[in-house]
């Protein structure tokens, strides 16, 4: 039984680290941070406690609660994940959290992330250290309970309701927690005379006492002073100006306030990018998401997964496609329309050598991509459009087949409730077609790991793809006001004909039938909405 903390990273879910990611998936337990971006939650497992650890208006300090809980899940659990943002041990109070696991005889490991003290500012192009102008990093944090500026009295600012990039309310609690010893005990008069980069975290409300308790113990009213709010994320914003300015700026949390030298450079232009700024939801499955969602990071989107569908088993737990799987003698043709189909049916197969002769055809690129893994080419795949349509346009007419009394024969693993145009298409090409269920689609639900969190920021980002006309119904079924981004895109002529009349207006069809296709699709027409 070991209690695990995890840096989750300073916001994009895609900068934690590789082992804390593999534990996050295996973990039974999760207890995790408000700043923890949900999406990261979808690597749990299905089965995986979920436990939000934010703190909530009123409470001050919930941290010996807090350590009770890692200690009563620790105890009964084998892998329990306390997701933490940035590192764990940085601002982040885990120290206390190993404390008491060990003095409850616990089982403890700490799995590192990038704080946001030097991550931050990384991704928004700014150095920390750079020969010649900072040789040294000094992290402080920039709470400040009452305390004496300038001789005057100053009150910790009260807890405040706040609204994220996503639309949800929530509550900071990072630039409002009053110090335990309830006074400020940073020693800012010789924070001033370091010449290195000083890095401020939570330190947006007290920014201007900061900057005048810096300016008193001798720091320049025109140092440098770069500002970055909701860092490595799509939102992210770099303000630059001086201390002397630095209470001037408009400022929001959370942010990373870096001084010094270094805080004048901009080394990193993000919006070379052509998608970038934009918040894209990729409604595909969970074990087929990463590869379009890499795709979509490629190209500067910051992405929500939202898997509003999964897959299942046929009902006869696929007694019917092994049998049939068992006869390939007997066809000629095997037709598959999905990756999903490519992936049931070679499950069915001792290795690619039971095919022989036989050839195959794919609906489009990203099945035959899926073909492809599996050292197997496509005899045929659609040049124009690449849909069922499509494939029986391109498919050769039936003929006699030497040694047979019958015509050609073709093997179709389809999805349950697929519609009827590829089979009703083959058999007037004169095929005798064999329609076998291979699996079934069904809507995800708040048991596969969809979250409110999650659907709020999918139904507020800029654009969401389909890749399917079942992705479609399942996104309309799952989110009951049926609001969608104000950009919709699709795989292809059919996926748009459902989101049509499901009565969505759609954007972007993609000319090419694959995840490639959709994020031109997408760079295209935001061309065409600059005027480019």
């Amino acid at each position: 039984m070991t209690v695990y903390l995890v840096g989750a990273g300073p916001g994009d879910p895609g900068l934690i680290t590789r082992r804390g990611y593999e534990l996050l998936s295996r973990a039974e337990v999760v207890l995790y941070d408000r700043l923890v971006d949900k999406r990261l939650l979808l690597a749990a497992r299905q089965d995986a406690t979920l436990v939000y650890t934010g703190k909530q208006p009123g409470h001050t300090d919930r941290q010996p609660d807090l350590n009770e809980q890692l200690i009563r899940y620790g105890r009964s659990h084998d892998i329990v994940v306390r997701l933490k943002g940035g590192d764990p041990f940085v601002f982040g109070r885990g120290g206390e959290e190993v404390q008491a696991l060990n003095e409850a005889g616990i089982k403890v490991e700490v799995v590192p992330g990038i704080t946001s003290a030097i991550g931050v500012l990384t991704s928004a192009g700014i150095p920390a250290t750079y020969r010649g102008m900072a040789r040294s990093i000094t992290i402080v944090t920039g709470h400040t309970g009452t305390k004496e500026i300038s001789g005057e009295t100053q009150l910790e600012t009260p807890l405040k309701s706040i609204v994220s990039p996503s639309g949800i309310t929530e509550y900071d609690e990072a630039e409002t927690a009053i110090p335990e010893d309830g006074e400020d005990n940073i020693d800012w008069n010789c924070l001033a005379k370091l010449k290195g980069t000083l890095v401020i975290l939570m330190g947006v409300d007290n920014r201007a006492e900061i900057a005048s308790r810096l300016i008193g113990g001798g720091l320049s009213k025109s140092t440098p002073v770069a500002a970055v709010e909701n860092g490595t994320t799509v939102y992210s914003r770099t303000v630059h100006t001086t201390l002397g300015h630095l209470a001037d700026i408009k400022l929001k949390a959370p942010a990373v306030i870096a001084i010094g030298q270094v805080a004048a450079l901009d080394l990193i232009d993000s919006t070379q990018l052509p998608l970038s700024g934009l918040s894209i939801v990729n409604t595909r499955s969970r074990n087929q998401a990463e590869p379009f969602s890499s795709l979509l990071r490629d190209a500067g989107a910051e992405v929500i997964e939202l898997p509003v569908i999964t897959f299942k088993p046929p009902d006869d737990g696929g007694l019917e496609l092994r049998r049939h799987a068992a006869w390939l003698n007997r066809y000629d043709w095997i037709v598959f329309t999905s990756a999903n189909a490519v992936e049931a049916f070679f499950a069915c197969l001792r290795d690619a050598r039971d095919l022989g002769g036989i050839r195959v055809a794919s609906v489009g690129t990203m099945t035959g991509a899926a073909l492809r893994e599996r050292n197997v080419v496509a005899d045929i795949i659609p040049d124009k459009e690449q849909s069922t349509a499509g494939l029986v346009d391109i498919m050769p007419a039936a003929g006699p087949i030497s040694g047979r009394k019958e015509t050609g024969r073709v093997l179709y693993p389809k999805a349950a409730g697929a519609p009827p145009t590829l089979g009703d298409g083959l058999r007037k090409k004169g095929w005798l077609v064999d329609e076998v269920i291979a699996y079934r689609t069904v809507p995800a639900t708040r048991d596969d790991g969809i979250t409110d969190e999650l659907i709020e920021m999918a139904k507020h980002a800029d654009a969401i793809t389909f890749t399917s006309p079942s992705a479609v119904y399942a996104y309309l079924e799952l989110v009951e006001d049926r609001k969608v981004p104000s950009v919709v895109a699709c795989i292809g002529n059919t996926t748009a004909n459902a989101a049509r009349d499901s009565g969505l207006a759609v954007d972007v069809v993609a000319k090419e039938q694959s995840a490639e296709g959709i994020v031109r699709g997408l760079i295209e027409f935001k061309k065409r909405l600059a005027g480019e």
